[in-house]
């Protein structure tokens, strides 16, 4: 909407406001990449939200025992009358990224992803913490 809402106490709100909210994957705050992590018996699954991007734009990588997620997305809509006029030109470029620690003992081999209909699914299995052995520490006496 072009014209400024009237029902707002500053008329200049609706230009100032985020122009992508509520668009595609990407929008602002809480709405940004929603993330279900599911408990299974030997793994964990999450299901990240990315609708409107395509396979080739995301990237999954594990370093340092953290899972991170990235995503781009690039949208263009052209309209134009007979004469070849603009009427509306919009573009939209973003990306996003989340990260999530999955151990340090976790191998990048042994971590499956899936996409499919705007919903990645990545299993990462669960692993047993080596037991850290107690080393006894004696003081020297000397004497």
């Amino acid at each position: 909407m072009l014209m400024p809402s009237i029902f707002r106490e500053n008329l200049m709100d609706d230009f100032w406001r985020d122009p992508f909210r509520g668009f595609s994957g990407f929008q602002s705050g809480n709405e940004l990449m929603k993330t279900d992590i599911k408990d299974k018996e030997d793994a964990y699954e999450l299901s990240i939200s990315l609708p409107g991007v395509k396979k080739e734009d995301i990237q999954a990588k594990l370093q340092d025992g953290y899972l991170t997620i990235s995503a781009t997305s690039s949208q263009d809509k052209d309209e134009k009358d007979e004469n070849d006029r603009y009427i509306r030109r919009e573009r939209y470029y973003g990306s996003a990224s989340r990260s999530f620690y999955v151990g340090s003992d976790v191998a990048q081999e042994d971590i499956k992803a899936k996409y499919d209909s705007g919903i990645l699914t990545l299993t990462v299995p669960k692993v047993q913490a080596k037991p850290e052995v107690e080393e006894k520490k004696y003081i020297a006496i000397e004497g």
